[in-house]
C-alpha cells in the first residue's frame, strides 16, 4: 500500500513562505540548551535530505548512525553532511560531496528539491544548510566505516505518527535535561536531526489534507 505523504506535499512543504521554523524546531529542542554565544563566526556546514519510495511507494528519508569513535556526535543518529570544503562552490555542493563519502550515494543518483533554512548547532558551532534531495529508485548505501556505523530509513508517514515522538530526562555537563526523541527502530534520534525533522514534520502538517493526516495517526496507533 502505497504511502500518504508524496513528493508533491515535500516539495509544497519546502516552498512554504509564512512557515515559522524557530516554533517547529522548539518542539523537539532540549531543554534547558543553556550554551553561551560565541563570539566567532559559526563554521559553514551542510546536510542532505535524502528522500525516496520504496517499493510500496512510501517515501523514506535517509539517516545514518555515527561511528563511535567520532570526535563530534559520535554514536549519534544524523544525516549525512559535514563542513564546508574550501573546494566546495557552495553549501548544496557541500551536502553533495558529504552523502557521497559517508553513504556512497553520489551527485548523479539524485536532485535536490529545495531546503530546509540554514540552522545553528550551537553544540559543534556549525550554521548547517539542510538540502533536500529526491532520490529515483531505491538506494543501496555503501557507508564509509570510518564515519557511519550504519544507515536506515525512516517513513514520512511514521514522521507525522504522534506514537514515535517520545521525551526523556538526561544528565548532559551536570544539568537534568528534557531530551525529545524521535523513536526509530531501536535509535532514539534527538539533539540536531530531532530539531531538522521537526521543522519538515511540521510543514508537511501544513499541507497534508487534515482526513489524510488523521488517518496517519490512527493507522496501526
Amino acid at each position: 500500500m502505497a504511502g500518504i505523504v508524496n513528493f508533491d506535499h515535500v516539495k509544497a512543504a519546502l516552498e512554504l513562505a509564512d512557515f515559522d521554523s524557530a516554533e517547529a524546531r522548539q518542539r523537539m529542542a532540549p531543554a534547558p540548551r543553556g550554551w553561551q554565544k560565541r563570539d566567532t563566526p559559526p563554521t559553514p556546514a551542510a546536510v542532505m535530505i535524502v528522500i525516496f519510495a520504496d517499493a510500496l511507494g512510501r517515501l523514506n528519508l535517509v539517516l545514518t548512525l555515527r561511528n563511535a569513535e567520532l570526535r563530534g556526535h559520535s554514536g549519534q543518529v544524523s544525516f549525512p553532511g559535514g563542513r564546508q570544503d574550501p573546494d566546495d562552490a557552495d553549501l548544496t555542493c557541500t551536502a553533495l560531496r558529504e552523502t557521497c563519502e559517508e553513504i556512497g550515494l553520489c551527485r548523479g543518483d539524485f536532485n535536490i528539491i529545495g531546503a530546509l533554512p540554514r540552522f545553528y548547532i550551537p553544540t559543534s558551532h556549525f550554521e548547517v544548510f539542510p538540502a533536500v534531495a529526491r532520490f529515483d529508485g531505491v538506494p543501496a548505501y555503501t557507508p564509509n566505516p570510518a564515519e557511519v556505523a550504519d544507515v536506515f530509513n525512516f517513513g514520512l508517514d511514521e514522521l507525522l505518527k504522534p506514537a514515535y515522538k517520545q521525551v526523556e530526562q538526561r544528565q548532559i555537563r551536570g544539568v537534568s535535561v528534557r531530551v525529545p526523541y524521535y523513536a526509530v527502530r531501536e535509535h532514539k534520534v534527538w539533539g540536531a536531526t530531532a530539531i531538522m525533522l521537526s521543522e519538515l514534520e511540521g510543514r508537511l502538517r501544513r499541507v497534508v489534507p487534515r482526513d489524510a493526516l488523521h488517518s496517519i495517526a490512527v493507522a496501526n496507533a
